[in-house]
């Protein structure tokens, strides 16, 4: 294998992370392995046994996201699933047992309260406080696990990593970072102390808007083997070509995450200094509630800007009026998209609450689009 290390610069990283060594006349990075059965003649041994349990193009793509999530480590272990929920609820149903207590933001992504109704019907207590002012501290007491959502999603609000690990760890918890917003570029919670960075693949990682994926990195073995268990017994596995389109997708995640935080930015300052009050929430604009903790652990600061208009109707002007951005949901894609959140009903914002997913055009293009719609939109 091609190794990068932590003394390489992230771009570099991304380009090399995960290549197999070179071969003379083949591909830099081989073609997607599929596969439900191998050779396997005699005893069962070697890495490649049946196509639910491991595959060629997994590993290559684990190799790549784990020197991401923690580069010059060895001791970290990268499971890919075919979605960010499996990987979610790998770590949760694998880690936890009826009597067990989890802590979990209730600021978090929409579908985490479903999961709270499963935990709770396996006999598991949850209990759940804000992202912000590091709320899950004060609930920590009994936990086994601890899970953040930093930033959060939709709400952007960032709690301090390093604090709450040490906290959860102090009282024997297992501590659980949702990375999908920042991505490893933007922020390592393994470097942080945390024992799990689980991440939703499918937004900006893999950056087009097609392809599912999830993936789990963590440094504690026995727990990463749990992690792989439940892997095997729900089939939660990644296509083969799913896999390798991630692959391929990291060399220009460094590209991507660069500009689409400059104009996350720009759309932020653009919306900030509008002559209405939109209260603006992104993590990288000074004076955000979260700029200072966020300053402190986050490298870049994602591609997702939240604010708020004064109605359901005005928010849905904005959105028509838009000519450069999709009205989509998920984000993180190269593709600029924005929704009204409160259309799903399941995140707790106001009906005109916008989130913005700031993709890869021209900064002025995509700055003067919003302020169009925007104008258009008082009408």
């Amino acid at each position: 294998m091609t190794e990068t290390t932590g003394a390489t610069g992230e771009g570099t990283r991304a380009v090399r992370a995960g290549l197999p060594e070179p071969v003379k006349n083949e591909p830099t990075l081989p073609g997607p392995v599929f596969a439900a059965h191998f050779h396997l003649p005699g005893d069962v041994e070697g890495p490649y046994t049946y196509g639910r349990d491991e595959n060629p193009t997994w590993t290559l793509l684990e190799r790549a996201v784990g020197e991401l999530e923690a580069p010059g480590r060895d001791d970290v272990e990268t499971l890919v699933f075919a979605s960010g929920m499996a990987a979610i609820s790998s770590v949760l149903f694998s880690q936890l047992r009826a009597g067990d207590t989890v802590v979990m933001p209730d600021d978090g992504y929409q579908a985490l309260p479903l999961v709270h109704e499963q935990l709770r019907a396996y006999g598991i207590q949850v209990r759940t406080a804000p992202t912000g002012g590091d709320a899950q501290l004060a609930v920590l007491e009994g936990a086994r696990l601890l899970w953040i959502e930093t930033p959060s999603n939709p709400g952007l609000d960032v709690c301090d990593i390093r604090r709450l690990v040490d906290a959860a760890h102090a009282r024997g918890a297992l501590v659980a970072v949702d990375n999908t917003l920042a991505t490893p570029l933007g922020q390592r919670p393994l470097e942080l102390g945390a024992d799990f960075s689980v991440a939703s693949g499918t937004k900006q990682l893999t950056g087009h808007g097609d392809v599912l994926l999830g993936y789990v990195s963590g440094r504690d073995a026995e727990a990463m083997t749990a992690v792989r268990r439940w892997r095997k017994l729900v089939g939660a596995i990644p296509g083969p070509m799913e896999a390798w389109l991630a692959h391929r997708s990291i060399a220009t995640l460094h590209l991507r995450v660069e500009r689409q935080s400059a104009n996350a930015l720009a759309v932020a300052e653009a919306l900030r200094d509008w002559p209405e009050e939109l209260g603006v929430r992104y993590p990288g604009l000074p004076g955000d509630p979260s700029y200072k903790i966020a300053s402190q652990q986050m490298r870049r600061f994602g591609c997702v800007v939240s604010f708020t208009l004064p109605t359901r109707a005005r928010a849905e002007r904005f959105l028509d009026a838009l000519r450069l951005v999709d009205d989509a949901t998920s984000f993180g894609g190269v593709r600029s998209t924005a929704e009204r959140r409160g259309r799903w009903g399941g995140d707790a914002v106001p009906d005109g609450f916008i989130r913005f997913s700031a993709g890869a055009e021209d900064t002025e293009d995509l700055v003067a689009d919003v302020r169009r719609a925007l104008r258009e939109s008082t009408g």
